[in-house]
């Protein structure tokens, strides 16, 4: 008997949905940082972050941001298709924090892309995200609010690539379907390396510590 396409999408989601839920684990991370734009590194200290600290410091960086996308947007060339591409462990989503599925949206981050997508930006998600995990990321993004033009999850022979080699390499297919990426948000050195992005704005991660 033939497999409908619905009835697939459904088992792989079931079987993704426990995975995701394993990603979901207590952050065991440095608290108080600087956080800052354009790709710079966040400081921090020995002690351990709690979610109000990392958020404090995510929205540090992204009142950073809003106000350099404002001006972005307001001077789009006629025709020009602007983008912003967002990874999404600890950035989109709070996966050091969210205990639960859906995974709960970074409010920070979330605030500054409604404001993008509401203004004609999409939105492109890259992350290092097995392909297995694409329909529930998908769905766990736009449940929070996320309207997603696209979202990139690695395939099997970019498992055994490097990561911010794919990445790159997925704003560069992004470019080349005629979009301006104006800004790339990621709280990795990988997520943010290799160019092919206007601005970019490093969210904190306290030397490795958040996923």
């Amino acid at each position: 008997m033939t497999r409908r396409p619905w009835a697939r999408r459904i088992s792989v989601t079931a079987v993704s949905v426990a995975a995701l839920a394993a990603m979901a684990v207590p952050a065991e991370a440095a608290a108080t940082s600087t956080s800052s734009a354009s790709g710079s590194s966040a400081s921090a200290s020995s002690a351990k972050v709690d979610h109000a600290t990392w958020q404090k410091d995510c929205q540090a960086v992204m009142d950073q941001a809003l106000p350099y996308l404002k001006d972005r947007i307001a001077a789009a060339a006629p025709g020009e298709k602007q983008a912003i591409v967002l990874d999404i462990d600890n950035t989109a989503l709070e996966t050091d924090f969210g205990f639960s599925y859906p995974q709960p949206a970074n409010k920070p981050v979330l605030d500054v892309a409604r404001y993008a997508q509401e203004h004609g930006v999409s939105l492109f998600f890259v992350t290092a995200r097995p392909g297995v995990l694409y329909w529930p990321t998908e769905y766990n993004l736009e449940h929070d609010g996320y309207d997603v033009s696209g979202l990139h999850v690695r395939g099997l022979l970019d498992l055994f690539k490097d990561v911010a080699a794919y990445k790159t390499a997925q704003r560069v297919g992004i470019e080349n379907d005629g979009y301006t990426i104006i800004a790339n948000v990621g709280n990795s050195a990988t997520d943010l390396s290799g160019g092919h992005a206007e601005r970019t704005f490093k969210l904190p991660d306290y030397d490795g510590q958040l996923s």
